[in-house]
């Protein structure tokens, strides 16, 4: 039977992995102290960055993290809405699992992320790197990079994906939603010729996510 058949005919009920997070999602038990040391060390790449005001590299990273809060609030509601699953689903030795595909190191990875990402870039936007402009290279290199390493995590069985459209074989939706546009939005708000704007997006990102989160909450969507 095809993925495609085998979803469709499916009884709507939660799977294995969707029903392991729920037993993990905001346990407090599952804290450990290491997770105050990884928010010192966030705390610290912003610090040196506002330190050498370096807005324009502060607000990508923002940018890029606020991407992430965007795509794990749909992928909640996603979870909810199906009966089923989400379109990722995180299980294994966590520190905090704050939503479904979510869990607290995914949060101070993609905090820094952006950061890294756009020190990468060159100074020189209109610069060409095998013939594609090197804006539009690095956010395809960086985010075929990130889909690689989730096919690892799933294999190892702590990353889960449900559905056929999002997944093994058909990873190209993965690339472009699921990373390609964290990538494009640190790099465009980079590339902004004015802190205003640049602070303006992140303001408007930070807003959006802020009316989802509430409105999710308040449905039992999270």
């Amino acid at each position: 039977m095809t993925p495609l058949l085998t979803t469709l005919l499916s009884p709507l009920v939660p799977t294995d992995a969707a029903r392991e997070a729920l037993t993990m999602l905001r346990d407090p038990s599952n804290l450990h102290w290491y997770v105050v040391t990884f928010f010192g060390i966030v705390m610290y790449v912003y610090a040196n960055e506002v330190e050498r005001k370096r807005y324009d590299v502060v607000a990508a990273g923002l940018a890029f993290f606020l991407m992430d809060v965007f795509n794990e609030l749909v992928n909640s509601a996603w979870f909810h809405l199906s009966d089923r699953a989400p379109l990722w689903t995180v299980t294994g030795d966590t520190a905090y699992l704050i939503l479904i595909g979510w869990s607290i190191e995914i949060v101070f990875l993609f905090l820094i992320s952006g950061i890294e990402f756009v020190k990468f870039l060159p100074a020189d936007k209109g610069m060409r790197i095998l013939g594609i402009p090197n804006r539009w290279f690095f956010v395809t290199w960086w985010s075929c990079v990130c889909v690689f390493v989730e096919v690892l995590l799933h294999r190892a069985g702590i990353f889960h994906w449900s559905w056929w459209y999002w997944g093994e074989p058909f990873l190209l939706p993965i690339v472009v939603l699921g990373y390609g546009t964290f990538f494009w939005i640190a790099a465009t708000v980079f590339d902004m010729d004015s802190h205003r704007k640049r602070f303006t997006v992140v303001g408007a990102m930070a807003a959006v996510d802020l009316v989802l989160a509430v409105g999710f909450g308040l449905a039992g969507w999270l």
